[in-house]
This record gives structure tokens, sequence and C-alpha cells, in this order.
């Protein structure tokens, strides 16, 4: 689909991370995981940009997570952290297989923005009556009332922070032998070397794991 969509609201919800809400358009389904292209136009060049959807569902309005980048990522990011409800952009999509299909076990292994779809894949989850484990890896970590209402409505989560816990340690506490579980992994180049690592660590390695690179 390439349609406009309206942005419904923008909201900080941690450090140089914002939570993007805008208007489903007519006729638009995805699932948590799969990602959108959004396309604006700043000081006359246009740039396009994939995000992965960070809401369990778009049903009304959809949502995506998006980290500000102030040095590689161009002015795009902080051109979206500068708009308002209103505003309009472009958009195309959605795109991607490796997202929720409902599994009755999700464990999603979340690097940086990876905590988008994490939280969106753990909500949907629940809400389908499933069991949801998050690991999520990051100095700065985002969408912490997410991460603890998915607790408290019995998420398993692991929070690392400041590298205070070994991500092959919290890896090993959340995958488990269920036949219906399934891995999701959602980070940079970096991060999913080092889930690749610890998961070959539990013995039950990448194989069959849904992947998204972020580059």
């Amino acid at each position: 689909m390439d349609a406009a969509v309206v942005i419904a609201s923008i909201d900080e919800v941690g450090t140089d991370t914002i939570a993007v809400e805008f208007e489903s358009p007519d006729g638009f389904e995805a699932e948590p995981g799969q990602f959108i292209k959004l396309t604006g136009t700043v000081d006359g060049e246009e740039y396009s940009r994939f995000y992965t959807l960070s809401s369990p569902d778009v049903e009304g309005t959809f949502e995506t997570t998006i980290e500000i980048d102030h040095e590689e990522g161009g002015p795009f990011s902080a051109y979206l952290a500068s708009l308002e409800p209103g505003d309009e952009l472009q958009m195309s999509g959605p795109f991607g297989s490796d997202h929720y299909e409902g599994e009755r076990r999700v464990v999603v292994l979340a690097g940086g923005p990876g905590i988008g779809p994490a939280v969106g894949i753990g909500e949907r989850a629940l809400a389908d009556g499933n069991e949801a484990a998050i690991v999520y890896r990051d100095d700065a970590p985002a969408h912490r009332e997410r991460l603890a209402d998915l607790e408290d409505r019995g998420a398993t989560v692991r929070l690392l922070e400041n590298g205070t816990a070994d991500l092959a340690d919290a890896v090993t506490d959340v995958v488990t032998a269920d036949p219906d579980e399934q891995v999701f992994v959602y980070g940079f180049a970096s991060f999913i070397e080092d889930v690749e690592a610890a998961l070959e660590a539990t013995g039950s390695g990448v194989d069959g794991a849904k992947v998204e690179n972020f580059g």
C-alpha cells in the first residue's frame, strides 16, 4: 500500500527516542514485527527510511518507535521528531515476513531500536492469550513503562542495561525447549552476532528464529 498518513501523536519514550502514532489509512493491514517505509522532504531533499511497527495492532492507529540519530542517520529522524499531530508523510508497506503469527510462546531478543517490535509483539501475544518473554539490551532503554506493564501482565522481561548482565545468561533464562516457541531477533548487526552466539550456547542455535537486521 502507498498512502499519505497523518500523525496522531508523538511521544518521547526514552533518550533520543520517540514513538510516532499514525492514523491508519483505509485498508491498511499489518502484523507486529512488520515494517513500513516513511518518506518526507527535508530542506528540499526527499528522504525515505524503514521503520518497524511497535504497536500490537493497526486498528485505528499504528505506531513506530524511532531512535533519533544525530550523527549517522542524517536529518530525517530529527525531522520526524520536529513534526506535530496533523502533519502528513507518505507511507509504503507493510513489508517483511519475520513477524508475529499467533505463536503460542514468543521470545523477543531486542537491541537498541529493536525494542519497538519487541513491545508490540509482546503486547499482542498477551492479548491473544499467549506467552511472551523479552530480552532487551540498551545503554539507554526506551519504553520502560510498556515493559513494566508487560511484566505486570505476566511476561518475562530481562533488561540488560549498562552491561550489568550477560546476554547469554538472559537468553538461557528465557529460551526453552517448547516446540511451540518462536524466537524473534531485532537489532543492528553487532547485536545479532551476539545473539547468535548466545543461542548457540543454549544449544538451540539461530535456525528457525525470525531475524530482522537493522544494518
